[in-house]
């Protein structure tokens, strides 16, 4: 009753949010105006104390909240109800899954299929999520992306608490995500850094970026190649230090060694001949994070098919492929750094003189 003074228990899930984001999601018809109007006159109360919007509040609290004065009648919108999904869907995602504990799922999401849904795009991870609840009380929720075409490792929380620990982590670059990529050609320095600032490219919509030193936002990726096929192409492991959008995608063509199968950002130079698949050549191998109930969170995704025939192809061995993840190596000294940044620019120079030859010969 909204007449009446109402008093409600703080749950574990809660524990040290504000409570203002306490309201948002138990009593999303209380808004933050009127939540900040009982501060004001001493009706909001926890444990009997005053409290503000900005209080933390701790399992086992009471909050009292009180007497909410009737609205006038709005017109209700219509409520989507998402479609329950058929045996083969819910069987398709739980085959997908890696990880599963209390407060995290780990899917290897193949490539090809959305993160979330958008304009004409209806098949994705998002609409599969009822499947993956097993016996949490809600469906799992996202708390990163993956391009379409990029496969592997993508993390789900399973609890309020656990989402916003997960996007803390990914905030403040705690977590480490590791990628492996198929590129063409082998860059210069085999161990080093690409710092380049990233902004959307103007007459795109935002569906494309592009490297803007003047007003771009920073990026920085770290790459080293784990094998070579003589100069022809190279297998790559990839960090990002930093989560722009399409961030490796642009880094590896900025650099004249676009990610095989990424014609979007490498043009006709993102392909191998020799049986090599025109499918992305990029995989999130590894993610790495620190887990709300203490310890860390490690889990690795196995390869899709187009990839790993890929590698297959061209002599790779793939047990070769996971590298120490928290060496220092040389990259990462001042000297490295510069070396690094030399040979980037030596790389974009090389690949901007086979630009204008390509147009020459048109």
């Amino acid at each position: 009753m909204t007449g009446e003074v109402r008093s409600f228990t703080v749950a574990p899930d809660d524990d040290g949010i504000r409570l203002d984001r306490w309201f948002k999601r138990h009593l999303t018809d209380i808004g933050f105006a009127q939540v900040s109007r009982w501060a004001r006159t001493g009706q909001l109360r926890v444990d009997g104390r005053r409290a503000t919007p900005g209080d933390r509040i701790e399992a086992g609290q009471t909050i009292r909240v009180p007497p909410v004065e009737p609205a006038a009648p709005a017109k209700a919108k219509p409520v989507k109800v998402r479609p329950a999904l058929s045996e083969d869907q819910i069987a398709f995602a739980r085959e997908l899954l890696l990880h599963r504990d209390a407060q995290a799922l780990v899917i290897n999401k193949p490539p090809g299929l959305a993160t979330q849904g958008g304009t004409k795009t209806h098949e994705h991870v998002d609409g599969l999520l009822d499947a993956l609840q097993f016996d949490a009380d809600g469906r799992p929720k996202l708390v990163h992306r993956l391009d379409k075409d990029t496969s592997g490792a993508l993390l789900l929380a399973r609890t309020a608490r656990a989402a916003a620990f997960f996007a803390k982590s990914f905030s403040s670059r705690t977590a480490r995500k590791v990628y492996w990529a198929l590129i063409t050609g082998v860059p210069s320095i085999e161990d080093g850094f690409i710092d380049l600032p990233i902004a959307k490219q103007p007459g795109t919509g935002g569906e494309k970026m592009h490297v803007d030193e003047a007003e771009g936002s920073p990026a920085r990726t770290r790459y080293r190649v784990i094998e070579r096929a003589g100069n022809r192409a190279a297998w790559v492991e990839l960090q990002p230090y930093t989560g722009r959008t399409h961030q490796l995608r642009v880094h590896l063509a900025a650099i004249g060694h676009p990610i095989v199968g990424d014609g979007k950002y490498g043009g006709q130079d993102a392909f191998l001949t020799g049986g090599i698949s025109r499918k992305m050549h990029l995989h999130a191998r590894r993610i790495r994070i620190d887990h709300p109930d203490g310890g860390q969170l490690d889990v690795m995704a196995p390869l899709p098919a187009h990839f790993a025939e890929s590698l297959e192809t061209l002599g790779f061995d793939v047990a070769a492929g996971d590298l120490p993840l928290d060496t220092l190596k040389f990259a990462e000294t001042p000297e490295g750094k510069r070396r690094a940044a030399t040979a980037a620019a030596k790389d974009r120079r090389r690949a901007r003189k086979g630009e204008r030859r390509g147009r020459g010969r048109g």
